[in-house]
């Protein structure tokens, strides 16, 4: 095999980087981003830049995915946000409500540099500058779109902030979105049946923006104003981790999401409040699922806790419900953080029912509800632990975790990990033998078990490796 040809002018580049895009699972509506009829997509496949309508050598970079409930949002190196999926509500950003298979730009944000995107439900959220500015415009603006949105295209959001705020970070539940600023504040709005805007009361019908003001530290003492620094929404409740690395939790709390050993509004808690079995443990990343909530400590621990009845805790089988009465006959409270992995773990995605990790190795793993292999690489209905998810090359950036669906962001920063991207894109049934040869005597453990998997694909009729 000729390895120069393969590796072109790779050796040339000081520092050379690229990306690439995997997405897998349930593809009903096109959320993977690819043509096929199969209704599910078990094995992680690289979208290829033609498909972006990108020239060789354009976007070579992307800056991060998302994952919806059916629908899938990426932003590339150069600013642009592309969409694709499901769009019953218009959450592609397109004005329409037809669906689409293929990536398509998200021409009404052509004049901003996104930075960031969020996907719900049925509505996108993505953060941007303007390309042009004299400095009058605030940088990190909000742009809002699809269902309770108030818009099929992409519009500005301030909401309960002022127009001088700086966005750091957003996200989007099922029915609410919570946006979180430059100095610390929340603002949420949406539906608040279940408290999970955070204002101490519930009501029904669209609720708009307002400032989160309260986040109680302890039950017995006033609630009192905290810098937040990381936000997640679930389904129809919301967590959120403060600069000391203390986690607070709100919303619906009916299946012990929330981590709280009792709740103080029937199955609901109204305001944030701290979790407090995770006292003294300093969490850096959070995220939440359908009705599970998932974080990782700075040391690199991951605790889960809520509704783990199709594996998504990673805790094994769990037939008993939620409960916060001893007496009961399934004593076992899933509502208290749980440790899953004690260390290791550097980046975490709750789907609605399956979870996804990075390791600091570069593996992902995944658990939970699996019909459509978004938890992981083997065939059945439920992944009860931690299970691998190979089939991609690079390091990883970025995971996402939707509905039935997943997408992984992956980078090559060094010369070594282009030279994986490159022989990765050239393997064929022929010369795969050779190169996950080439690749396990230079240490490129991601190629060679991509290696190994597709020749174990073929031999038992499994699904090709090609795009």
């Amino acid at each position: 095999m000729d390895i120069d040809n393969l590796l072109g002018d790779s050796r040339a580049a000081s520092l050379p980087t690229k990306s690439a895009i995997y997405v897998w699972g349930y593809n009903q509506c096109g959320q993977t981003g690819r043509n096929e009829k199969e209704c599910q997509l078990r094995i992680p496949k690289q979208l290829p830049p033609d498909l972006f309508g990108c020239p060789a050598g354009q976007n070579s970079r992307w800056l991060d995915i998302a994952c919806g409930r059916e629908h899938t949002a990426a932003v590339a190196s150069d600013g642009s946000l592309f969409t694709w999926g499901a769009n019953d509500f218009g959450q592609l950003g397109d004005g329409t409500e037809e669906r689409r298979k293929h990536p398509t730009k998200v021409q009404q944000l052509e004049t901003e540099f996104v930075k960031s995107v969020s996907c719900g439900a049925h509505c996108t959220a993505a953060i941007a500058e303007p390309r042009k500015n004299d400095g009058t415009i605030p940088t990190r603006r909000l742009w809002v779109w699809g269902q309770n949105q108030g818009s099929d295209f992409p519009r500005l959001f301030w909401g309960a902030f002022t127009p001088d705020t700086i966005i750091c970070e957003v996200s989007c539940g099922a029915v609410h979105v919570v946006a979180l600023s430059e100095e610390g504040l929340l603002q949420a709005w949406g539906y608040n049946e279940y408290g999970q805007l955070g204002r101490g009361f519930t009501c029904e019908g669209l609720q708009g923006g307002c400032v989160i003001n309260g986040y109680a530290k302890f039950l017995d003492e006033a609630p009192e104003l905290v810098k937040i620094i990381r936000v997640s929404c679930g389904e129809y409740h919301t967590a959120a981790i403060s600069d000391k690395g203390e986690v607070y939790t709100w919303g619906l709390g009916s299946m012990g999401q929330l981590g709280h050993c009792s709740l103080q509004y029937g199955d609901k808690e109204l305001l944030p409040r701290r979790v407090a079995a995770l006292d003294g443990i300093i969490i850096q990343d959070i995220s939440c699922g359908g009705v599970h909530t998932c974080a990782v400590t700075e040391l690199g621990a991951l605790y889960a806790w809520g509704g783990g009845q199709v594996g998504q805790l990673g805790l094994g089988p769990q037939n008993g419900f939620f409960s916060c009465i001893p007496s009961e006959s399934d004593p076992f409270l899933k509502n208290i953080p749980a440790l899953v992995i004690p260390k290791g773990v550097k980046l975490v995605a709750c789907g609605h029912s399956h979870t996804l990790i990075c390791t600091n190795d570069g593996r992902i793993h995944g658990w939970g509800y699996n019909s459509y292999g978004q938890a992981a690489n083997e065939k059945s209905q439920y992944a009860w632990y931690p299970s691998p998810v190979d089939w991609y090359v690079g390091e990883v950036r970025k995971l996402a975790a939707g509905g039935g669906h997943s997408a992984v962001l992956t980078d090559a920063c060094s010369l070594k990990e282009l030279c994986e991207f490159r022989l990765a894109d050239s393997i064929t049934l022929s010369n795969a033998s050779q190169i996950e040869d080439v690749a396990s005597r230079t240490g490129s453990d991601a190629l060679a078990r991509l290696c190994e998997r597709l020749k174990k694909s073929y031999m038992v009729g499994g699904e090709p490796l090609s795009t």
